[in-house]
């Protein structure tokens, strides 16, 4: 039963982490699922099934964009995802309903 409601709330703030990762340079969907883990101490551990469909959405809504690298010195090409100043914006409007969210939590919860 508990991992049902944590599940939920998790994929409540993913767009969001998604986000604030890309915030600070372009990256890889493996990059991402990898960074994602590390931070969080095991948190969130994503599979590229669940990684993808938040990335494609977030670049059809503008908040991010990606961009193939060239295959150099034997590399297979790899696809970034970066951040536009749209995504930037939302990411900050983002992290003022989140601060408010948890507050209002944190009062309920006592």
């Amino acid at each position: 039963m508990q991992e049902k409601y944590e599940r939920q709330m998790k994929k409540g703030v993913l767009d969001m982490l998604v986000l604030q990762l890309l915030m600070e340079k372009k990256k890889y969907g493996y990059q991402l699922i990898m960074e994602l883990r590390e931070k969080s101490r095991d948190i969130f551990c994503l599979k590229e099934g669940t990684l993808y469909p938040i990335l494609y959405r977030l670049e059809d809504e503008g908040l991010v964009e990606s961009r193939w690298s060239g295959a150099a010195h034997k590399q297979i090409p790899r696809k970034y995802y970066l951040m536009t100043d749209k995504g930037r914006q939302t990411l900050q409007e983002m992290r003022q309903s989140w601060r408010q969210i948890v507050d209002g939590v944190e009062r309920l919860m006592g």
